[in-house]
């Protein structure tokens, strides 16, 4: 699926959610009547200084201001690494945009995460891993830290590597290892809408359910 066919299957109520150079942002309505703010990364961009402080700042502006759930879309490359952004404390700027969706979450606004493309190390950690409940799409393909990298990191070979991910799902990536261990939530069937399979409980946002 495309991100236009993802939003279209979430949101079928209408949206105006546009993506600025792989930056996410609007809002949608949803079966319930309700407003959900949508942030998000797209075509696999690389979440640098100036996007994490774009989606923090859409996120802050939001609050208090609106009210309903927060859904974030992932498909991003890793963090930007290039000087400028590590000069600038690229690590502080993504720290900042996790706690700012924490925040949220504490206060009112329950975060969802929906990692429908790549990620991987820092912007997975600073969106869908910030988020109070991560689901994943078939054909995701999130990671950590990939075994080329986590060879270097650890000084194990990669053909260690190799052999330990067919049976620890901490050294491999994917969708289904993240979901081993507890990081995706659930996955859900692009055979079906996508709207059926969101549901968000406003009476009470510390139950928060997402039912696929």
């Amino acid at each position: 699926m495309t991100l236009d066919d993802i939003i279209a299957s979430l949101f079928p109520d209408g949206h105006e959610v546009s993506n600025d150079n792989g930056v996410l942002h609007g809002s949608a309505t949803l079966r319930s009547g309700g407003t959900m703010l949508v942030i998000g990364v797209a075509n696999r961009t690389a979440l640098g200084v100036d996007e994490a402080v774009r989606l923090s700042g859409h996120v802050l502006e939001s609050i208090g201001r609106d009210s309903g759930p927060i859904l974030v879309l992932v498909d991003s490359d890793s963090q930007r690494m290039s000087k400028r952004d590590e000069l600038l404390g690229l690590n502080e700027f993504l720290a900042h945009l996790a706690k700012v969706l924490i925040h949220a979450d504490m206060n009112g606004r329950p975060t969802v995460g929906v990692l429908y493309g790549h990620s991987a190390a820092g912007a997975l950690l600073a969106t869908g891993l910030a988020t109070r409940v991560l689901v994943g799409l078939p054909g995701a393909d999130p990671a950590v830290m990939d075994l080329p990298s986590m060879a270097k990191v650890t000084k194990l070979s990669m053909e260690a590597l190799q052999e330990k991910a067919k049976s620890t799902p901490v050294f491999a990536p994917g969708l289904s290892n993240l979901a081993q261990m507890g990081a995706v939530h659930m996955t859900w069937s692009n055979a079906a809408s996508l709207a059926d399979q969101l549901v968000v409980h406003h009476s009470d946002y510390d139950s928060l359910a997402v039912a696929g």
